[in-house]
């Protein structure tokens, strides 16, 4: 992978952290900011299932920081887009699929089915 292909992956992993960490204040923003109160019980409901949905959603994304940031050390260290498996270069497309993977797909297809066959 050339330094072109390093420097766009680099600003995209950062750019999604720097999104993740925005989107989570706004969100403790408008939990603590709108305490609103429903006479209607399905009004109430709909609104706590809302903010259960929007909690999950955030809980997914921190736990994505941390692979980001093993990504962005894999980029430091110089074995970003190396398949951990095989060794074999990861594809662009397969990398601006997601950014964070460590296995091209012939290794993460046989995984999978690896995991069908036991039954995960």
């Amino acid at each position: 992978m050339d330094q072109k292909d390093l420097d766009f992956f680099e600003k995209m992993l950062k750019d999604t952290i720097q999104d993740i960490n925005q989107r989570g204040s706004e969100t403790l923003d408008d939990m603590t900011d709108h305490r609103e109160v429903h006479a209607d019980p399905a009004d109430r409901a709909t609104m706590e299932t809302d903010r259960s949905f929007m909690l999950r959603l955030r809980d997914r994304e921190r736990k994505l920081i941390p692979k980001i940031q093993e990504a962005l050390g894999r980029i430091n260290n110089g074995t970003y887009g190396m398949c951990e498996d095989c060794g074999d270069d990861i594809s662009i497309e397969r990398l601006k699929a997601r950014p964070v993977t460590t296995l091209c797909i012939k290794c993460k297809s046989a995984r999978e089915e690896e995991e069908q066959l036991r039954g995960d």
